[in-house]
C-alpha cells in the first residue's frame, strides 16, 4: 500500500484559494501547493526511501516519484 492510499480517505479533496498572483504564475513554487498534497509526498517519498534501506543520495529521485504517485493518485479522485 502505497502512502497516497493509506491517506486516501483520511484527507478528503480541499480547494484552496489561490490568489490571481498564483493563479498566474507560470512557475508556482512548492510553497504555494496545499498542505495535504505536501503531506502525502512527504510521507510517500519517505515509504519509497524505506523501501530501499534509506541509503543516502537519492532523496530527490525519491521526492520526484512520491510527487508522481500522489499527483497520479489525485488525478484518478477527481474522475
Amino acid at each position: 500500500m502505497t502512502a497516497f492510499e493509506s491517506q486516501q480517505t483520511a484527507i478528503t479533496a480541499c480547494p484552496v484559494a489561490a490568489t490571481a498572483e498564483e493563479e498566474l504564475s507560470p512557475d508556482r513554487s512548492a510553497s504555494s501547493e496545499p498542505p495535504q498534497r505536501h503531506a502525502l509526498i512527504a510521507e510517500s517519498a519517505f515509504f519509497i526511501a524505506q523501501e530501499r534501506g534509506f541509503a543516502p543520495g537519492h532523496e530527490l529521485d525519491d521526492w520526484l516519484a512520491a510527487e508522481r504517485e500522489v499527483d497520479q493518485g489525485l488525478l484518478a479522485m477527481q474522475h
